[in-house]
């Protein structure tokens, strides 16, 4: 920890020395040369603290065993791709990430490529991945509510009325055609569970008919978008219910 406390104040010192450095400049240009000594100092910083930043404190993670196991768990079936994480009231960006979709686990690898760990669930706000953008919901926290776990989910549309997607793997043993069970298990393809919030309420919603009853208000019209826009629910759920999401919240301003 002294070493901690060292790495942060030669962090300020360096800062102050560029910006003295900058202070005979015009006003312009020492701005300019402030943040740039900023940024090179926050990276300095985190570079030197390496094991001591909180994205580590969460329990090691350790790989599933490929001889018992078959398939992925694993977000679009990817492994440690670059991310962001708000996490602790700070934003992490570019930074390594996996999403476990069968523990709804996030994990980032450490600095030396080879250590996983679990980022502790309540200190993850958000994460971007894959184009992405996932929200952590802590259901004891809402109200009203009687279908929505606590969890990561996939915010297909943030606006007044959000979309959220839940996704799934499970583990399926395998048999053969005799019934008997064969040596090893497989993950599931990923299931997709819907939520609409309307009125700080969320809804599970799992066709169009249960999407256009909870903004039945507006049932006529929605009706009309859909055909007109020929939007379909079976095909393409989670575009369908983003965009007559958005639609019905421009007729609602």
């Amino acid at each position: 920890m002294r070493n901690y406390f060292c790495v942060f104040f030669s962090a300020i010192f360096l800062c102050l020395a560029v910006f003295d450095t900058a202070y005979g400049q015009t006003a312009i240009d020492s701005t300019g040369l402030l943040q740039t000594a900023v940024n090179k100092t926050s990276n300095i910083f985190y570079e030197a603290i390496g094991r001591q930043s909180s994205l580590y404190n969460g329990p090691r993670y350790y790989f599933y065993n490929p001889l018992k196991i078959q398939g992925s768990p694993y977000f679009q079936e990817t492994t440690s791709v670059a991310g962001n994480v708000f996490y602790d009231g700070l934003e992490y960006n570019n930074i390594q990430l996996i999403y476990d979709l069968y523990k709804d686990d996030l994990i980032t690898v450490l600095y030396d490529g080879y250590s996983y760990f679990s980022l502790l669930k309540g200190g993850v706000q958000s994460f971007d991945l894959l184009n992405h953008h996932f929200i952590n919901i802590n259901a004891d926290t809402l109200i009203n509510n009687s279908v929505i776990k606590a969890g990561y989910y996939d915010e297909l549309y943030g606006g007044r009325s959000q979309v959220l997607v839940k996704n799934t793997k499970t583990i399926k043993i395998i048999q053969n055609s005799t019934g008997t069970l064969e040596a090893y298990s497989t993950f599931s393809e990923t299931d997709q569970s819907f939520f609409i919030r309307k009125d700080n309420i969320y809804y599970n919603v799992n066709s169009e008919g249960s999407f256009l009853s909870v903004f039945k208000t507006k049932k006529k019209q929605l009706q009309s978008y859909i055909r007109t826009n020929k939007l379909k629910f079976k095909k393409e759920p989670g575009q369908a219910l983003a965009t007559i999401a958005a639609y019905y919240d421009s007729l609602s301003n």
